[in-house]
């Protein structure tokens, strides 16, 4: 592999790394060249993403770490250096949410969500940025939602929480950029995620109906979007940062 995207001799730290879209981005980076470290609540599905690393022959690492709390998130960075040498991609994709109207989210609830899909890509990228600064490079790529820029009441504070995300990419790229850490946005619409099917099955979505509403037709793949993590992660982006890139299949029938 040669070129902006090669990504050979790099270290890789991919919340929410055992399944879905964390997942698909894993498996991308590592396909370039990159070893991954992969975090998350359930030890499980890290360990089979590692083993399917492996088999690529890249290094993988799995650390089971809640990145809602932010001491376990400086150890979780401090682990990466210590087990790999190096730091140089973050991937914030742990999050996620149910659905229902705003009248029956509990104070709690949207405490919690809060805290999972903003919280966490704040201090995350804070410790990871340290260990980035001192080599005067690297690239965090934060994994956001169409709900961040759409009005979806069923998905209130979800949405608003990816609306801070993106937002806290451009304050956070105008701290870094000039430092070497780049910093960028997926925006996300539906993907073929155990998340996203359980919750349609839950509310008794069909889930080619959600697919027909954007203009490919159908939900997109993890991997897509760790195509598009890719992009950003290596020096194909070097000019880009502070960025949030819509990543949805098309407008649909909408125009949305």
């Amino acid at each position: 592999m040669s070129g902006g995207f090669d990504m050979d001799g790099r270290v890789a730290l991919v919340t929410g790394g055992g399944t879905g879209i964390g997942r698909g981005t894993a498996l991308v980076l590592a396909e370039h060249g990159a070893d991954v470290v992969l975090a998350g609540r359930r030890r499980g599905p890290l360990e089979a993403t590692a083993e399917e690393i492996e088999g690529l022959g890249r290094r993988a690492f799995a650390v089971p770490t809640d990145v809602t709390d932010p001491e376990q998130c400086r150890t979780l960075v401090d682990t990466t250096v210590r087990e790999t040498g190096r730091l140089d991609v973050l991937v914030n994709c742990a999050g996620g949410a149910p659905t229902k109207g705003p009248m029956k989210w509990t104070d709690d609830e949207w405490d919690r969500v809060l805290a999972l899909n903003l919280g966490s890509v704040f201090f995350l990228s804070r410790a990871a940025a340290e260990p980035m600064l001192r080599r005067g490079k690297g690239s965090i790529v934060n994994i956001s939602s169409g709900a961040s820029l759409l009005a979806m009441p069923q998905a209130a504070p979800y949405g608003a929480a990816k609306a801070g995300v993106n937002n806290l990419t451009g304050s956070l790229a105008a701290a870094w950029t000039r430092k070497g850490v780049r910093v960028n946005t997926i925006a996300v619409g539906a993907v073929r995620a155990a998340t996203l099917l359980d919750e349609a099955d839950r509310q008794g979505i069909d889930v080619d109906a959600i697919a027909m509403t954007n203009g490919s037709g159908r939900l997109g793949e993890p991997e897509e979007i760790g195509y598009g993590v890719l992009f950003f992660a290596s020096d194909a982006s070097s000019f880009c940062s502070g960025q949030t890139l819509y990543m949805h299949g098309g407008p649909g029938p909408a125009g949305v």
